[in-house]
């Protein structure tokens, strides 16, 4: 366990405090392999012809074609006084378009609130939040409400679906550091998207997964804990299907589960295997402006001691009722 408090510490926490405290050089040009960036989403959008990508660390990348980008761009612009503070970490961020406007999905640490002591584990405020902005570029500004999810609660990966009841909702994870057996969850959203309705409701938990093991202090195996960036999508054929992110022991990897009764309320059917290569997840789906279809996810090895993460394009094919990975994307 300390092993993986500190991968979690070096992996998650480090990068996103750097990414908030030095204004970043733009630079133009710039290979995607090149790129160094964990969570990477990408927007493909349509009205500026431009794919614009962010993750971990909330800084924006801009593109005409996915090889060549020009950033990182700040475009996140949180309110000081908030539960927030003055620089919050923000982890996994997206954007996603709606009703005419850009709306910016991540998490939000605040270092200096502790909420929680679990195991002798220090639990920091942290929180899925939305920001909005008019264009895809930003800025991204907060909206009415000061919070969206429980402040006694640490999530995070919050992710938008528009459900079969016609109701916007947030899609996020309840992290295990506080509940030992993270959970999948869906709240509703004000039809603006400034706010929540309601609690939450529980969708699946980490120990459901078939795929995902870890192997604790005294060598024990048992199901994972952790559940990380939930994606929704839907197939040709209708079938509703999300993405997540766990451990398959020391290799972090992408899974599936699909809703038998094609809406958020499930049940989710985990699906056996992973469908990524080992050491590639937290991934998401965007159409090409031609048409395909691409999973976006990064990359995790350590380099000399050191984590490294780099986004990677796959093309899929979603035309029967489960996601098929054809290979890597070819420019």
């Amino acid at each position: 366990m300390k092993k993986l408090l500190t991968f979690l510490f070096l992996t998650t926490t480090f990068a996103p405090l750097l990414a908030q405290t030095r204004k970043p050089e733009v630079k133009e040009n710039i290979p995607l392999d090149s790129i160094r960036l964990s969570d990477p989403c990408i927007l493909a959008d349509k009205n500026s012809a431009t794919y614009y990508m962010t993750g971990t660390g909330g800084l924006l990348w801009k593109s005409k074609d996915l090889n060549s980008w020009t950033g990182p761009f700040v475009v996140a612009q949180t309110d000081p006084d908030s539960w927030m503070g003055p620089k919050p970490m923000i982890w996994a961020a997206e954007l996603h378009q709606y009703n005419g406007k850009y709306y910016y999905f991540a998490t939000f640490t605040n270092r200096d609130v502790i909420i929680d002591t679990v195991k002798g584990n220090e639990i920091e405020r942290r929180a899925s939040h939305v920001l909005v902005s008019n264009k895809p570029d930003g800025p991204y500004v907060p909206m009415k409400d000061p919070t969206y999810l429980p402040a006694d609660m640490p999530t995070l990966d919050g992710t938008f679906w528009i459900d079969k009841d016609g109701k916007p909702y947030m899609v996020y994870c309840y992290e295990w550091l506080q509940n030992w057996n993270g959970t999948i969850e869906k709240v509703e959203l004000k039809p603006d998207l400034s706010g929540t309705i309601g609690e939450g409701k529980v969708l699946f938990r980490a120990h459901d997964s078939p795929w995902s093991r870890e192997k604790d202090d005294e060598g024990n195996i048992g199901p994972s804990r952790v559940t990380d960036g939930p994606w929704l999508f839907e197939t040709q054929t209708g079938k509703l299907g999300m993405l997540w992110t766990s451990w398959a022991f020391e290799d972090y990897v992408q899974g599936v589960a699909y809703s038998e009764s094609g809406t958020l309320d499930g049940p989710w059917i985990q699906e056996k295997e992973p469908i990524t290569p080992p050491n590639f997840g937290h991934g998401m789906l965007f159409r090409t402006f031609d048409g395909k279809l691409l999973l976006s996810a990064h990359s995790h090895k350590s380099v000399n001691g050191r984590y490294v993460r780099i986004p990677h394009l796959f093309e899929v094919d979603d035309s029967g009722d489960k996601l098929v990975i054809i290979g890597p994307f070819q420019f």
